[in-house]
């Protein structure tokens, strides 16, 4: 009887793919997939042997890290059906700062921040607000590659100068 109740409250409880969770957390698929092997993240196994994470530990997850918590993804992705770019991030929407015509947008994506700059109509029309979860994507035509540059005194010991070869 006692099982038999638990186990209809269980049935109740919102769960999720690891993916889902994973993508809730900001972190790789893999990383959920690690902590469930050490026990770091509670699941509960589908008839087929595969894990489901309960929303709550998720938001427990998501507490201990401080982030401010994510809402679930729609079931129909809103407007959007279908988009061409592959350059997609999904993050959090940290500030958005309007003057005038233009806003600036700060988004969290993982560990890194991302900051774009749109029309205010833009934001107006996407309602976008702080702790939002939103997604950025980035269409280029270039790529630039840039490097921590060496002290003059490091260059000469670690490279020739150009022209010239070192002999043995």
């Amino acid at each position: 009887m006692i099982f038999q109740r638990i186990n209809t409250i269980l049935d109740n409880v919102d769960l999720v793919t690891p993916r889902e969770a994973a993508r809730r957390l900001g972190v790789s698929y893999p990383t959920v997939k690690q902590w469930i092997y050490k026990g770091v993240v509670r699941t509960r196994p589908t008839a087929g042997g595969h894990h489901r994470i309960p929303a709550s530990e998720v938001e427990r997850l998501l507490a201990s890290t401080g982030r401010p918590l994510p809402r679930p993804a729609p079931a129909h992705g809103g407007a959007i059906i279908a988009l061409s770019g592959r350059n997609q991030l999904r993050g959090l929407v940290e500030e958005v700062r309007s003057e005038g015509l233009l806003s600036q947008v700060r988004m969290r994506i993982g560990d890194q921040t991302l900051t774009a700059v749109i029309t205010r109509d833009a934001i107006d029309e996407l309602k976008l607000r702080r702790g939002d979860e939103a997604l950025a994507v980035i269409k280029s035509t270039e790529v630039m590659i840039a490097r921590q540059v060496q002290s003059a005194a490091a260059a000469r010991v670690t490279r020739p100068a150009p022209g010239r070869r070192r002999r043995p």
